[in-house]
């Protein structure tokens, strides 16, 4: 009965834990729940019924004064006078580059601004250069980030410990006695300095002191402080070796086993913060494109505008001098409703133009920052170029071929595939490092010797009370020298990588050879585009002067009229006279707004549009202890003595990059044809100007007289 109570017991008191916690847990997952009263009236503002709902984010940015400035916009009908704005070309150019941080694309505003509402991390800005730059995440580290690898990092570390175990072997226990409590009171104090050298080696250099007390009876002293100094150092042999996979791909990480990434260097970090430079000039030379072609269409707007209102008002002085002679016999009812037609068909012309002009002058003020309404109105002051602008083909693919912004992109990227596939290429070798360890140990009663407190000496006569006295006369050493080696069979893993940049390597440099080619298409057409916008512009010219000839001889023969011809066609030949003369001019400024844009596209093209427009670009200012570390390490160079006579500026390896060249490139003499343009820029031989911009309405027109005439018809 002895030996079956307890076991009854043990069970009847686990089924009873077992259906208390059973009762417990009813009540909250099936019981009913009680009715509770609270005094007073119950708050419940803050209780929500729904999990999601839509919310505001605590975010209060100030409203740009820009916004706030914006006035009520301009529409037809609006009597409302605005202040003209005489704006060159060159200031708008400027208030687009000073006022967008965010650059911005010629479209309409249902397009062009999407991607700002949609992807507003990827539109361009110029805070990207900054961004790439400064980046610290994997596959997109900045080159700050990819030298911190070679930072030294210090590290501490302190641990207490204690432990109480009864021994069960005397020889084990340190002589305390079977059955008696072993008691074993730790401290672990370790600091050290790690660093990665620039030629791909690790030293490392720490200090560690352990402490001990046990009520162990075999021991020298109760308490004791053991540890050391130690200094270790790690360099790879084969793989990851040398200075020039250090910098491509970053420290070689002896610890692990097979292919690495290799673009995680400083030079690779580099060429990345390059790369994002060539998108920003990129986006900031097609923003300039989209200025310089809106406010040519402004102008256009303008011109057509003009046009527009004078065969309006034209055509209304027809209408009533038609309508004043029908009571003498002279028009008929019909030839006034034609009259009127045309009337109301200018009319909406030069509506058409005016809106059409509106919409212009918006994306002009969109493109340049500026409030979409302030009061005024811009009106371009510039003319375009009427000279003909005769370009050397040979200077012209030798500037494309050595300035396009896309070129020297894909020439980065080509430059970092390069240097990608040599690290990839150290790794097809077997893993060989050199290890090495040197220590100081130390060994002590007490850290230090407390006055009072007799000496122990050791069998070399060091003071075994004092760790430190034992560290310092640096009679215990100990050192490792050895190499370790892993190779991976068949090295299938690192071929696969070298394999992979050698065929991304061909893609880039095909890829590279077809846009050097589709450049060449692109000035073809632009060449073929300059000479047809200047040859249409001079047959408008003369369209255009040879209809405004005839507009008013045919109203002095409806005023006067002619013997043998009926009113109604010598009306209706003065109405088609009139509609065409302001067709001609409107396509004179067409086709002399178009060969603009086209000289504003061969510079486009060749890359030299910036620089046409006096725009450069330039790094920040850096810190002032960067520029006097960078002085402080001039003067040393200077100074500095060479037992080889050796260049003081070789680096080893090889500089990656090179000054703004314009590489091996041949250029033909531009003294060889004289109709070339000029250091500006600007066009060898410029004509006349054409005639001053007029605001919307009626105003004298002028054409120049330059272009060659027509031959005379009969």
């Amino acid at each position: 009965m002895r030996l079956v109570r307890p076991f009854l017991n043990r069970r009847l008191w686990k089924k009873a834990i077992s259906l208390t916690l059973a009762a417990a847990m009813l009540p909250g997952c099936s019981g009913g729940q009680k009715k509770i009263t609270y005094l007073g009236e119950a708050e419940l503002g803050y209780y929500q019924d729904s999990v999601m709902q839509i919310d505001q984010p605590a975010v209060d940015e100030p409203t740009p004064d820009v916004v706030a400035a914006t006035k009520k916009p301009r529409k037809l009908g609006d009597r409302s006078k605005d202040e003209i704005w005489d704006l060159s070309l060159a200031e708008a150019i400027h208030l687009a580059l000073i006022n967008n941080k965010i650059l911005r694309v010629r479209g309409d505003f249902r397009t062009a601004g999407s991607a700002i509402y949609t992807n507003a991390d990827g539109v361009p800005s110029v805070f990207d250069p900054a961004i790439r730059d400064s980046g610290v995440l994997f596959g997109g580290r900045g080159v700050e980030a990819a030298l911190s690898q070679f930072d030294p990092i210090f590290n501490t570390q302190m641990l207490w410990g204690h432990n109480s175990a009864i021994q069960n072997n005397l020889f084990l226990s340190g002589g305390v006695g079977t059955g008696t409590q072993l008691n074993v009171d730790t401290g672990a104090f370790t600091t050290g300095v790690t660093k990665n050298l620039g030629f791909g080696g690790n030293i490392a250099v720490s200090n560690n002191i352990n402490y001990q007390f046990s009520n162990a009876a075999a021991q020298l002293f109760p308490s004791v402080y053991t540890g050391n100094i130690l200094a270790q150092y790690t360099q790879p042999l084969l793989a990851g070796a040398g200075t020039e996979y250090t910098r491509i791909a970053g420290p070689f990480n002896t610890q692990i086993q097979g292919v690495s990434g290799v673009n995680q260097g400083v030079i690779i970090s580099r060429i990345n913060t390059d790369l994002a430079v060539a998108d920003f000039e990129v986006q900031v030379r097609n923003t300039l494109r989209d200025v310089e072609e809106t406010y040519w269409d402004l102008y256009l707007a303008y011109r057509t505008h003009d046009a527009n209102v004078k065969a309006r008002n034209s055509f209304l002085r027809s209408y009533r001098f038609a309508k004043t002679n029908k009571e003498e016999g002279r028009f008929s009812e019909l030839e006034v409703e034609q009259a009127r037609e045309s009337y109301f068909q200018g009319r909406a012309a030069a509506e058409d133009a005016l809106q059409n002009l509106y919409n212009l002058e918006t994306q002009l003020r969109r493109l340049c920052g500026l409030p979409s309404a302030d009061g005024r109105i811009i009106r371009p002051q510039d003319d375009p170029s009427t000279g003909e602008f005769i370009p050397d083909w040979n200077i012209s693919v030798a500037e494309a071929l050595t300035r396009r912004e896309e070129l020297r992109r894909q020439k980065w990227n080509i430059k970092s595939l390069e240097l990608q596939l040599r690290a990839a290429e150290s790794l097809v070798r077997p893993q060989l490092n050199f290890i090495s360890s040197y220590q100081v140990n130390g060994y002590g009663n007490n850290l230090f010797n407390i006055k009072g407190i007799d000496t122990t000496k050791g069998r070399n006569g060091e003071d075994l009370q004092s760790y430190f006295n034992t560290l310092t006369s640096a009679n215990q050493q100990g050192y490792t020298v050895g190499l370790q080696f892993n190779m991976p069979l068949g090295f299938r893993q690192a071929l696969s990588q070298v394999r992979n940049y050698e065929l991304r390597l061909a893609k880039a440099r095909e890829a590279l050879a077809m846009q050097e080619l589709e450049i060449c298409h692109e000035l073809t057409t632009t060449f073929q585009n300059m000479a047809w916008r200047y040859q249409t512009a001079q047959t408008n010219y003369n369209r255009w002067q040879n209809a405004e000839l005839q507009v008013p001889r045919r109203e002095e023969l409806v005023i006067k009229g002619r013997p043998g011809f009926d009113t109604s066609v010598l009306l209706d030949q003065w109405l088609q006279t009139r509609n065409r003369a302001a067709q001609a001019e409107i396509s004179f400024y067409t086709s002399m707004i178009e060969y603009q844009k086209a000289i504003t596209d061969l510079h486009f093209r060749k890359g030299t549009l910036l620089e046409l427009n006096n725009v450069h670009l330039q790094e920040g200012m850096w810190t002032p202890e960067a520029y006097a570390d960078a002085l402080r390490r001039a003067w040393a160079r200077s100074f500095a003595f060479d037992a080889f006579d050796a260049d003081p500026v070789h680096t080893e390896p090889e500089e990656f990059e090179r000054g703004s060249t314009l590489g091996q490139v041949q250029f033909i003499d531009p003294a060889a044809n004289p109709a070339a343009e000029t250091e500006s820029g600007e066009p060898a031989d410029l004509t006349s100007k054409t005639p001053p911009l007029a605001l919307p309405g009626p105003a004298k027109s002028e054409v120049p007289d330059e272009a060659p005439l027509p031959e005379e018809v009969p």
